[in-house]
């Protein structure tokens, strides 16, 4: 067994010694950023290296109908495949002109680059165990071509580049994968040469003449890996799965990966109905990939056509551990599917604040707006009113866009226009909503990323019977706020340092109510695990048939810390390992004692510092007070008053601090 080191560390052979294996992380090897053309030139840094690593990339205009692009590092830049045509490699100095360490520069031309039309890119590193590109010239009746996957292929898709042809693609999920093809600009089922054309191995792939002949072509091949390991700190985690499931009779099934997916193509393979039921869909998480009943985005590989918008469904949902195939259409009936899922990053565990939150102020201009700042393409976004006596709102990226929900209310999930995107790689677009963008008015917003050891969400339909739900925190959460989608009820609180017999009300319509006794029926007496938290039959958490969200926090070394203390009545300093100090604190007094039990929170967005500290409340309406009750320090925050909410002597409080 490998030495386990700390994040973003290399770990080390099985004697403690040697070479360090640096860790290999999914957001290091693919990208799906979003960008929108300016007919000119400009640069996308995606992180991703291509220039030193090798790899492709797949450019689609979302917005017009226009052919998908595909540039490779083998072929060089200025040279482009089209996914939904048969045309072999061509050239243009106006599409993509360089690949750097860093992404890739795309020119004026417009399929690429239109000016106003919004763009997928989805960027494959070359890695093994991910992913690869080879070049090969097809001559000989049995040719077999050398890969460095270092596993074998779960799809390789291959296509002519010097003249026109069909593109040729194995995946192990078809039926007889050896001697049955697809075609990825073709709606059709799966084909038979006529004998076995494709041999896969860990370090080759074998050709016969059955499906590409020997004619002396040149050909490129993308090589896909399958459940193959190789990342994360102990190098077994999987990043990419190539696999195959068969619908139910009404068109449902049910795929586990051991990971939620961020972006997933599936084609039917199996006969009946290929015309509309055959096409290559892709999703992905930045575009719309929410949860059932989410507003979802797919774009179609085999056709030019722009991004189909799905209003209240899409093709494929998202689990924690897979995601799920649900639809009502005949042709989709006991039908077979194969799917190529990747992992959703980032998997590193994050080490600056920075990296995964923002507080970001705004004042209202009642009409839609995009709004930017925030540094990263955020998870979790919330609300609330500063000058305005406006109810609190959490939007986020699972559950969807315009889906609200209020912390200070019982009340149901409601479609709103106020987050009415998250399709930006720096912020999210507004809608005229009061509740966050009323003229003139001023809001204070926190943005949160999802990130192993800090934040993670988990959307669950409820059965009324205790048991497990899978989550993707990496470490035990120590902070979790679940709230019912679907049935009128406030929210409750889980804290490791209230345990599972207890929980906090987040809003209840009699008042909050502090800690509570609950004799495990929230929490199943059962303490959350790194992989697992426990409901038990409460319909406020696990209610048959309902739907819920659940919030997952915990502390990360100099990113977050979620912690409880007692009051002193006299200044006090929470350390929280931080280098920068604190620019969120959410602070709410555990104990059953009147009067405050609300949840505070400060953060540097607005100010905390003597004289400017404004607070508001996550379980109320009411607009921000500015008191000297929470300064921000150095390695985490401090208490400076005697308030009932923050700091009575003897009374305890459970906090969150983010860096």
């Amino acid at each position: 067994m490998p030495l386990q080191a700390t994040s973003g560390a290399a770990s080390y052979d099985a004697f403690g010694g040697g070479v360090p294996v640096v860790p290999n992380y999914i957001e290091e090897c693919f990208s799906c950023f979003l960008y929108t053309g300016n007919s000119s030139s400009q640069t996308i840094t995606n992180g991703i290296d291509l220039s030193t690593k090798g790899g492709l990339v797949w450019i689609k205009d979302r917005t017009t109908a226009q052919s998908h692009n595909l540039f490779d590092t083998a072929r060089g830049p200025y040279r482009h495949l089209e996914s939904n045509g048969t045309n072999g490699s061509l050239f243009d100095g106006q599409r993509l002109s360089s690949f750097t360490t860093s992404g890739f520069s795309v020119e004026s031309r417009g399929v690429v680059n239109l000016s106003g039309s919004n763009f997928a890119s989805w960027t494959f590193r070359k890695q093994p165990k991910f992913f690869d590109v080879v070049t090969f010239t097809k001559s000989t009746s049995t040719l077999s071509v050398p890969h460095n996957l270092g596993s074998v292929p779960g799809c390789i898709i291959i296509k002519a580049t010097n003249i026109a042809d069909e593109w040729y693609v194995y995946h192990r999920g078809v039926p007889s994968a050896t001697r049955n093809f697809l075609k990825l600009n073709r709606t059709f089922a799966a084909e038979d040469p006529g004998g076995v054309w494709i041999t896969p191995t860990s370090t080759t792939f074998d050709l016969t003449s059955f499906a590409i002949p020997n004619d002396g072509n040149t050909y490129v091949a993308y090589l896909f890996a399958h459940n193959a390991g190789g990342f994360g700190l102990t190098g077994t985690d999987n990043v990419i799965s190539c696999g195959s499931f068969t619908t139910d009779g009404s068109g449902n099934a049910t795929v586990t990966l051991g990971y939620e997916p961020q972006w997933v193509m599936i084609k039917k393979v199996s006969a009946g109905d290929e015309a509309n039921s055959g096409f290559w869909w892709m999703q992905d998480n930045m575009r719309g990939y929410p949860v059932r009943a989410g507003n979802s985005q797919y774009l179609q590989a085999n056709t030019s056509d722009a991004e189909t918008f799905v209003s209240g469904g899409g093709l494929t949902f998202p689990t924690a551990t897979g995601f799920v195939f649900n639809q009502n259409y005949s042709g989709f009936n006991s039908a077979t599917f194969i799917y190529i899922a990747i992992r959703r990053g980032p998997m590193k565990v994050p080490t600056t604040g920075t990296s995964v939150f923002t507080p970001k102020t705004w004042t209202g201009t009642g009409a839609t707006a995009n709004v930017t700042g925030i540094g990263f393409p955020s998870d979790l976004w919330i609300a609330h009113g500063r000058n305005l006596a406006s109810q609190p709102i959490f939007e986020d990226r699972l559950r969807g866009a315009t889906k609200d929900l209020f912390p200070n209310q019982d009340t149901v999930e409601t479609t709103q226009t106020s987050v009415t995107s998250f399709a930006s790689m720096d912020g999210v677009t507004f809608g005229t909503d009061s509740g966050v963008n009323l003229s003139t008015y001023n809001y204070i917003n926190w943005a949160m990323r999802r990130a192993p050891s800090f934040f993670d969400e988990v959307c669950y339909t409820g059965t009324g019977v205790a048991r497990t739900i899978a989550h993707n925190l990496a470490v035990a959460p120590e902070l979790m706020i679940v709230k019912s989608r679907s049935l009128a009820a406030g929210g409750v609180v889980y804290t490791s340092s209230g345990g599972t017999g207890f929980y906090l009300r987040l809003f209840n319509s009699s008042g909050d109510s502090g800690n509570t006794s609950t004799a495990g029926a929230l929490w199943n007496n059962t303490t959350p695990t790194s992989s697992v938290f426990s409901v038990g039959t409460s319909n406020q958490v696990n209610g048959s048939a309902d739907t819920y969200v659940a919030y997952l926090f915990a502390t990360c070394a100099g990113v977050s810390k979620v912690g409880s203390y007692t009051g002193t009545g006299a200044t006090q300093t929470i350390n929280c390992g931080f280098t920068g100090g604190a620019r969120f604190v959410l602070i709410k007094k555990s104990t059953s004692t009147a009067p405050d039990r609300d949840w505070y929170v400060w953060d540097t967005a607005r100010g905390m510092v003597s004289g400017t500290d404004p607070s508001v409340k996550l379980n109320t309406s009411a607009v921000e007070v500015n008191a000297n009750d929470v300064y921000t320090i150095s390695t985490g925050f401090q208490l400076v008053s005697s308030a009932d909410y923050v700091n009575a002597s003897g009374v305890t409080y459970i906090f969150l601090a983010i860096a």
